[in-house]
């Protein structure tokens, strides 16, 4: 997954279509990137927060889908997801179609360069897809400013972004949002030892929009 980041778009495309066929033929949704603890982690903030279940919430870079598959069984009601490679918007309607979960919005959608539409949302969820713009070897600041912008668009004041990546420290990631938004907590994540030193290898922080 990180890998691909640094390739073309087409890439993304290349690896969705295998992942396509593999549903196909046995049913297999793929990947879950940060596995499925890292989904667990978002429903779970969003429950213990009391988050009512019709708030309308986007999930940029979706992928196949199958984070909201996950919140619509927690009985979200108001889901949308985007991401800009049609063959992962073509898995994901797969996956929701298996999963009867019609009600469902996907959309191919380009998040650096959303239309006017994609706006109003009460939360945006995003597990990678900062990631996967901040290695891309073509301006990547000007992309990462971009995605700021865009999820400014995206979001409502006072709205909620949970940011899960293991490319960014906390540190990191308040300075990449410092313009907008403000932080409001660092969920819990698997940590590691080496060298005698404790750290995680993925950080999942919310924040809430100004």
């Amino acid at each position: 997954y990180l890998v691909l980041s640094l390739f073309p778009d087409s890439s993304w495309d290349a690896a969705y279509d295998r992942e396509l066929q593999t549903f196909q033929d046995i049913g297999d949704a793929g990947e879950i990137w940060f596995g499925e603890e890292s989904m667990a982690r978002v429903i779970r903030w969003l429950e213990n927060h009391k988050v009512p279940l019709d708030s309308s919430v986007l999930d940029i870079g979706t992928g196949n889908g199958v984070l909201l598959i996950e919140l619509a069984k927690s009985g979200y009601t108001n889901l949308t997801g985007i991401d800009y490679s049609p063959s992962a918007i073509k898995l994901a309607e797969k996956v929701r179609e298996k999963e009867g979960m019609s009600d469902i919005k996907l959309k191919v959608e380009d998040f650096l360069a959303s239309s006017a539409e994609l706006a109003g949302f009460d939360i945006c969820i995003d597990k990678g897809t900062f990631d996967a713009i901040s290695l891309n070897p073509e301006n990547a600041v000007g992309k990462r400013k971009q995605y700021v912008r865009s999820l400014c668009s995206a979001l409502k004041p006072e709205g909620f972004f949970l940011v899960t990546s293991c490319n960014w420290t906390k540190e990191e990631l308040l300075n990449e949002f410092r313009e907008g938004f403000e932080i409001l907590e660092e969920l819990p994540t698997p940590k590691f030892c080496f060298g005698g030193r404790i750290g995680n290898s993925v950080t999942a922080l919310v924040f809430q929009r100004k």
